[in-house]
């Protein structure tokens, strides 16, 4: 099932359908942030925001101030915009009878008023009467968090929308590094494009340049080292990060190699021969695959297996678990070893 990105939503607000009131919540706050950003822009127009839109943060008002704000009739525009940002800082949340007073608006809202509750990081609880009120009557976004392996097509679609492309080399090699944070990926990504014209495509180089990823030291290259199992060139990437551990940090790096191992497993074990099917399974891009079978033949499941439980004792240790003195580089070079050898 695609992951719902807000974008029917929008485009239903932006054509005026517009419901009486909005629930914002979920666990990606990138695609709460857009929707949220979204009403913000077109529930009413510029030239009536200051008099006909109230934004507002959960901090600084109460379950009874907040309806009344949207009781209040708009003074030029023919509708009242009330927006609660951070909405599950609101203290009311835990006093049933105001709780009760917002239900009773929900089941009644005022036709010239839309109001919108943006929560962040702590959804409304689904099981309480207030939710089953929300879901009834109101329109619900959940913003859910795209799978690791949804990652390089957002990349995509977000740059086409800005009339640029990407290489999937660099496509890859941004997903790998920067990982499924969208706000980091979406800041990234509007930085590459300020600097590449439009219709030229973005390139591992351009990434090097403007993001601060080496094109030959990176996890990216260090992970493609390991499946052709080239002892040389793993070393001189784990000698690499060692000596600039700031930029290379050991616990993003663990990470990395763990989703990675994970995968070779995935593709060694699949069910499926076609390589659609297979690249499905093991959630990577077809593009990529070949490099995963290569390495799901240098290391059977006994070794894999190994090397996922020596990822976990080398996260532990740099973690100061069981090791006192052994800096993060030299963990990372001993697992490199225990892994090619």
């Amino acid at each position: 099932m695609a992951t719902d990105t807000g974008q029917e939503l929008i485009k239903k607000v932006k054509a005026g359908s517009i419901a009486p009131v909005y629930l914002l919540q979920g666990d990606e706050p990138y695609f709460i942030d857009v929707v949220s950003d979204a009403l913000e822009q077109n529930l009413v127009d510029e030239g009536m925001r200051d008099f006909d839109q109230i934004v507002m943060y959960g901090k600084d008002i109460d379950l009874p101030g907040i309806i009344a704000n949207a009781r209040r009739m708009p003074m030029i525009s023919p509708r009242m915009a009330v927006i609660i940002k951070e909405a599950q800082e609101v203290k009311s949340w835990k006093k049933e009878e105001e709780c009760e007073a917002l239900i009773n608006y929900l089941k009644k809202p005022s036709p010239t008023t839309t109001l919108v509750f943006v929560f962040k990081s702590k959804p409304l609880d689904k099981r309480t009467k207030l939710y089953k009120t929300f879901k009834e009557k109101a329109e619900i976004y959940e913003g859910a968090k795209l799978k690791e392996e949804q990652i390089p097509q957002w990349i995509t679609q977000y740059l086409k929308a800005h009339n640029h492309t990407i290489s999937p080399d660099a496509n890859h090699m941004l997903a790998e590094y920067l990982g499924s944070d969208l706000n980091k990926l979406s800041n990234e990504l509007d930085k590459l494009m300020i600097n590449i014209k439009g219709g030229e495509p973005i390139t591992t180089k351009e990434i090097e340049n403007n993001v601060g990823i080496s094109k030959e030291f990176n996890v990216f290259e260090l992970q493609k080292a390991l499946a052709m199992r080239d002892i040389y060139k793993a070393n001189l990437i784990a000698n690499y990060f060692a000596a600039n551990p700031k930029s290379n940090p050991i616990v993003l790096t663990l990470g990395a190699l763990h989703s990675y191992f994970t995968k070779v497993f995935l593709v060694a074990n699949a069910p499926a021969t076609g390589n659609a099917e297979m690249a499905k399974y093991a959630g990577i891009s077809p593009y990529f695959l070949s490099e995963y079978q290569t390495a799901a033949r240098n290391f059977d499941n006994a070794r894999l297996r190994m090397i996922a439980s020596w990822i976990r004792d080398t996260d532990l240790k740099s973690k100061g678990v069981g090791n006192i003195s052994t800096e993060d580089g030299d963990l990372l070079k001993e697992l490199v070893w225990k892994i090619l050898h």
